[in-house]
Parts: C-alpha cells; sequence; structure tokens
C-alpha cells in the first residue's frame, strides 16, 4: 500500500520543482531532496555526476501518477525513477496515506 520512488535530477532546482510539484498535487506526502555523486554508462562513456536525488514517499496507488509526473517535467532523455513498496511504522504511514487523500480503512 506504500512506495518510495527515487529519481535523479541534474541541480537542486529541477528538484525542488518536481518535489514541489509532488506534495501539491498530494501525490507524495514528503521528498527527501539530497545531494549525490553519480557514476554510471551513458552512450559509451563512463560519467561521473554531481545530481540531486528525490526520495518520495507515498502511497502505491500514485506511483504510475508520479512517474508520469516526472516524466512530464524532467530534463533527462532518460530519467530514472525507480519504484518499491515498503513497510514501516503504522502512524507514519497512516500520515502518507493522510498526506495524500487516501482514506484508511
Amino acid at each position: 500500500m506504500y512506495s518510495i520512488v527515487y529519481t535523479t535530477t541534474k541541480d537542486e532546482n529541477e528538484a525542488k520543482i518536481i518535489a514541489s510539484k509532488l506534495i501539491e498535487q498530494k501525490l507524495a506526502a514528503c521528498v527527501n531532496v539530497h545531494p549525490i555523486d553519480s557514476m554510471y554508462m551513458w552512450e559509451g562513456q563512463i560519467k561521473d555526476d554531481r545530481e540531486i536525488a528525490l526520495t518520495i514517499k507515498t502511497v502505491s496507488t500514485k506511483v504510475n501518477v508520479i512517474t508520469e509526473c516526472i516524466r512530464n517535467m524532467h530534463s533527462y532523455e532518460l530519467p530514472a525513477i525507480i519504484s518499491w513498496k515498503i513497510n514501516g511504522e503504522k502512524e507514519y504511514l497512516k500520515w502518507i496515506a493522510e498526506s495524500t487523500d487516501v482514506k484508511i480503512k
């Protein structure tokens, strides 16, 4: 019922624009924004870049909408968008649901 969506962006400005939109639209309860160093293979070359990672806390039913939202706002040709289901402390998970306008039974 709960998921983390992870993506990286080119800079803090892009990260905060995406994070703000996800929270404003109640797609995410919280987005952690943190700088990272990324090494990866792209077009046959090893790249070593400074990026900003987003850890997006949400309900699983909103992962597809979040994915589309990120794709539409992202500057990368192929943004990394990865998600996984999570468990956690009951009251915190309840807060995620409430923050994303999901009613819990």
